[in-house]
């Protein structure tokens, strides 16, 4: 059986911080291994120890990417079988942590620093937890659940396109979308082989903002969730139930704690998270950008454009969202202008329609 190269070729020589961030150091000369680990793993079978050795000598950076392209053609499969397009969405909140649980072992197993990786790690569990939580008891995982925006999509395209766009975008583009969003831990694991083992004051600081944006995510989401309890008990038996008010509850869509401010908090939090683990990267390298930045950016644009289709539904579906629009928003607060509580505070000196 042919063995990989030895475990030393797995990791580039860098010896500067600048190296660590160098595309065409850190990533190309590995490209190669993309191609022959399929046939490495075959001829590995079912032998672990050859098995590890092809893990070890594989940089970890293109054994994640392999791993992400992996995994499409089961979300395409279960995805058309059911003619559910959620497969991704059932995924989304374990992925990046599995991405950097491989981080952290493949460090450990090849002797490297991990406390920055640990760190990442102790951040990306908390993140999938609360994210998983969230998804779970809003009946994600349940039989036939499915994200009611792609029922919206679906209606824009024939059959042939929507197919087209679930190979392209919906499999293959969010699976390696959120193994993108992790790479800067590669950056990370290449830096704290310049830097060494401890935490210095940014990456303290840096890791407490991680798990504080993941707190803020967490109280964002409990306020929905309480919101649309509140909102269907109301709609149900008609009484406002304690804790609420019928100005809370009669628009249709949340307006209380966070979302006064933000209408999208969780959003703005989510956001926030990968460009704060991207710009990790950039501090622990001195360098003002590096290529994971893609990622980050890739993750920002797929918000702009899901949150743009979740507030046309919501316009479309509650006559005042137009108003909450121009007086909250997107996701920083408005600074200027009067908020939603004035417009609350006119509406109740308004004359009443008889």
């Amino acid at each position: 059986m042919l063995l990989p190269p030895p475990v030393g070729t797995a990791l580039p020589l860098v010896k500067t911080l600048a190296d660590t961030v160098d595309f065409s150091k850190t990533v190309l000369p590995f490209v190669d291994q993309l191609y022959t680990l399929p046939q490495q793993i075959l001829q590995a079978g079912l032998d672990t120890q050859a098995l590890k050795h092809v893990y070890l000598s594989t940089n970890p950076l293109i054994s994640g990417f392999a791993f992400a392209l992996a995994i499409t053609p089961i979300f395409l499969v279960v995805s058309e079988i059911n003619r559910n397009y959620s497969q991704v969405d059932r995924c989304w909140s374990l992925l990046p942590t599995v991405y950097h649980i491989h981080y952290d072992i493949w460090a450990r197993m090849n002797g490297l620093p991990t406390q920055r990786l640990d760190n990442v790690l102790a951040f990306s569990v908390m993140w999938s937890m609360r994210l998983t939580f969230n998804y779970w008891r809003r009946g994600g995982y349940s039989i036939g659940s499915e994200d009611y925006r792609w029922e919206t999509v679906r209606s824009w395209v024939n059959r042939p396109l929507f197919f087209i766009f679930n190979v392209l975008f919906i499999c293959i583009a969010q699976s390696v979308l959120l193994f993108m969003v992790t790479t800067p831990t590669y950056i990370l694991m290449l830096a704290s082989r310049v830097s060494g083992q401890g935490m210095n004051t940014t990456d303290i600081v840096v890791a407490r903002v991680l798990m504080a944006l993941v707190v803020l995510e967490f109280f964002a989401d409990g306020s929905q969730w309480n919101f649309h309890k509140a909102k269907h008990a109301y709609q149900k038996t008609a009484k406002v139930p304690a804790g609420w008010t019928r100005e809370d509850l009669e628009p249709g869509f949340n307006t209380t704690g966070l979302f006064r401010y933000s209408r999208h908090p969780n959003f703005l939090g989510e956001q926030l998270v990968w460009v704060t683990l991207y710009q990790w990267s950039c501090l622990e390298t001195n360098s003002l950008y590096n290529w994971t930045g893609f990622g980050a950016m890739s993750y920002l644009i797929l918000f702009q454009s899901s949150t743009w289709l979740t507030e046309k539904l919501s316009a479309e579906k509650y006559p005042e969202y137009k108003i909450y629009q121009q007086r909250v928003g997107k996701f920083l607060p408005k600074l200027t202008g009067p908020g939603w509580g004035a417009y609350l505070e006119a509406q109740k000196k308004a004359p009443k329609k008889k």
